[in-house]
């Protein structure tokens, strides 16, 4: 079922990837202070939007995930020494 969600996707991706580079074919000047490059408006969009989407992700993934794991680490590794100093039964 996961194979066939991802086929999908992927064949959605493509589809909106063709049409917009179709419907926005004609050539853009981007000046990036060093570098000038001509490049057609349909990829320009889909870069932008690409950086935009793995920005948002990593501002995510360093934001809220990554602190999570963190907690989720030492929350694992206090709980493994707690049990740990369980199993030793004192000599009575």
């Amino acid at each position: 079922m996961k194979k066939l969600g991802f086929i999908l996707v992927a064949i959605l991706a493509v589809v909106v990837g063709l049409l917009v580079g179709t419907l926005n074919s004609g050539p853009v000047r981007l000046d990036l202070l060093w570098v000038q490059l001509e490049l057609p408006l349909g990829m320009v969009i889909l870069l932008g939007f690409s950086a935009g989407l793995l920005t948002g992700i990593g501002i995510i993934y360093f934001a809220r995930v990554l602190p999570l794991r963190l907690k989720l680490h030492k929350a694992r590794n206090a709980l493994s020494q707690q049990d740990a100093a369980d199993l030793i039964l004192p000599d009575d």
